[in-house]
């Protein structure tokens, strides 16, 4: 059985890269690649799959249809997982996230993806810029050859 714990390792192997699909409105699936990492939810403190993006299909499609599948690999080793999706930014406001929250939350996502910036201020600049938005996935399904 392939765990949250094979799945965040198999991301870590690969600089947190790994494969986003989503479905679109005529039921075919859109893929891309994100870098990801699996992190404590703020608010539940439960342990989710992580992204940053201002994809604009991406979140289309999920604030229509939140559910994805995530995909990392290393090798011939692989984990899926499976889920309900929840955005957070400044197009998608939930309850105590403000501003500087979501500001803390985008990093708190890019370090769990293995990411390190040496001007966080320039980082923070960009993602207010591109009004990207946390992806905070639950999983649901887990599974692969890890």
């Amino acid at each position: 059985m392939t765990t949250l714990d094979d799945f965040a390792g198999l991301a870590r192997s690969e600089q947190g890269l790994g494969v986003v699909s989503t479905v679109r409105a005529d039921h075919t699936i859109q893929t891309s690649v994100v870098n990801l990492g699996v992190m404590r939810h703020p608010g539940t403190g439960a342990d989710v799959a992580a992204f940053v993006t201002y994809g604009r299909v991406k979140l289309a499609n999920l604030r229509v249809r939140p559910r994805l599948a995530l995909t990392v690999r290393s090798g011939w080793k692989w984990a899926a997982l499976e889920g309900g999706a929840e955005i957070i930014g400044p197009d998608d406001p939930r309850g105590g996230f403000d501003a500087d929250r979501i500001r803390l939350l985008l990093r708190e996502i890019f370090t769990a993806a293995g990411g390190t910036h040496d001007d966080w201020d320039a980082y923070d600049a960009v993602m207010a810029a591109d009004r990207r938005a946390a992806v905070l996935v639950t999983p649901e399904r887990i599974y692969g050859r890890a």
